[in-house]
């Protein structure tokens, strides 16, 4: 049924707290493979404030070095998760929208179960942080499994 599952990562402990859960769909489903993806933002000072200007050569060594340690924490993460012979995979993309990127991933590549974690945040907490994982449970086609971390609480 899932044959190829694709695991959004951001390098958080929070983030990591769906790969038990992945491990067991893969084997459980003997799927083909799992795909760990990340997204880093093509343009990381855009929101930070218009008082802030590097050069463009600044900003792409900036986004290039977030590329390489993604790329390193995915690639780490892969030889760590017990999948057996499920192949893994490490994708890092870049754009400044981050669900955005991994739904469209999910379109374009013939994923069939996003997996990934959640704060678990309700009420104001979730509409003042945002989610990603909202956005991608909403947006997405494909069937989405979303874990809530250890220890989340209901903050309305």
């Amino acid at each position: 049924m899932y044959r190829k599952v694709l695991v959004p990562l951001d390098g958080s402990k929070l983030a990591e707290c769906v790969l038990p859960h992945v491990e067991a769909i893969a084997a459980g489903c003997n799927a083909k493979s799992v795909v760990f993806i990340s997204v880093v933002e093509a343009h990381p000072f855009s929101r930070a404030t218009s008082d802030l200007t590097l050069p463009e050569e600044e900003v792409k060594k900036i986004v290039k070095s977030r590329t390489d340690a993604m790329n390193q924490y995915l690639s780490d993460t892969a030889a760590k998760a017990k999948l057996g012979n499920i192949k893994a995979q490490v994708v890092v993309l870049q754009g400044d929208a981050a669900a955005d990127a991994i739904v469209d991933y999910a379109a374009k590549n013939k994923v069939d179960l996003i997996a990934l974690s959640t704060h678990g945040r309700s009420g104001i907490s979730r509409w003042a942080w945002g989610s990603v994982a909202d956005h991608v449970l909403r947006s997405s086609c494909v069937p989405v499994l979303m874990v809530r971390a250890p220890g989340c609480t209901q903050d309305n």
